[in-house]
């Protein structure tokens, strides 16, 4: 495929997987059968199914969940690169999937961070999604670390 059909293939990805009108399905659509998918804020996944789960788990507990592009996306070869903000209200269920810690039900504690993602896209589907993201700054707003007094 060429960069911009790649490029076309995250930009969707983007929208319909991190943007605020979640749509199941694209996983299905875009993402490769035994796609690896790691964020430095949650356990790494693999396949399908355990995006589905993740993403299922992720909005339960911030139902506003919503990420976007902060600049062009950048490409070459199979690898598409995109920067991003966003983040979500935790007004939702109980979540446990960050380093350290975890949230009970409803805190009502507000994240907003940013990020950047590389993503493999080979023949039309996602095999590889790696983001690195601000877990600090995300770890206290959320409250599951303070910072040391001084």
């Amino acid at each position: 495929m060429s960069i911009q059909e790649n490029k076309a293939v995250v930009d969707r990805w983007f929208t319909e997987f991190w943007g605020p009108d979640f749509n199941p399905d694209v996983i299905d659509e875009l993402a490769a059968p035994d796609i690896k998918f790691e964020y430095s804020l949650h356990a790494p996944c693999r396949g399908r199914e355990e995006v589905h789960a993740f993403a299922k788990k992720f909005r339960a507990a911030f139902p506003d969940l919503a990420f976007s592009g902060t600049a062009d996306l950048i490409a070459e070869g199979d690898y598409v690169v995109g920067q991003w903000i966003g983040g979500g209200t935790h007004s939702g269920d109980a979540f446990d999937d960050m380093p350290i810690g975890a949230l009970t039900a409803n805190t009502g504690k507000t994240m907003h961070f940013t990020g950047t993602t590389i993503l493999k896209v080979e023949n039309g589907l996602i095999t590889e999604e790696i983001g690195l993201d601000d877990g600090l700054t995300v770890l206290q707003q959320l409250g599951l670390i303070v910072p040391a007094r001084q």
